[in-house]
């Protein structure tokens, strides 16, 4: 079962890129993510997949208050954290990750360190 959620993962990475659902892309995405090679560590739990689709839809409004909240009310500092990944992620949940990091418009992963950290950069409206 998680090996099909990492196919639908890279799929959906695929179409997202290519924003092109004909018939020979629908081909060549599935060739790609079958083709691509894998990680031989044990898979992420079906529950944590499911914590990670909950945050992506959790993300979407989060996106729009805060693009709006910029908008509004300018943001002219910036902040550098590091931020710890949660632990027993796999490599598709470690990208997932990043990814929601990423979409909110306030935040953007500069760098993923291999020893479990994210180097985050944060845009604020006043010092912290």
């Amino acid at each position: 079962m998680i090996g099909y959620l990492d196919i639908i993962l890279r799929l959906t990475i695929w179409f997202l890129l290519t924003s092109d659902l004909s018939s020979a892309n629908i081909i060549i995405g599935v060739a790609l993510a079958l083709l691509l090679p894998r990680t031989h560590l044990h898979p992420a739990p079906l529950g944590d997949w499911l914590r990670a689709l909950g945050e992506t839809l959790r993300a979407i409004p989060q996106a729009y208050m805060e693009a709006f909240e910029m908008i509004l009310r300018p943001h002219k500092y910036e902040d550098m954290t590091m931020e710890q990944v949660k632990p027993n992620r796999t490599p598709g949940l470690i990208f997932l990750d990043i990814f929601l990091i990423t979409f909110t418009p306030k935040t953007i992963v500069l760098k993923y360190h291999q020893n479990g950290w994210y180097e985050v950069h944060w845009v604020r409206r006043r010092p912290k």
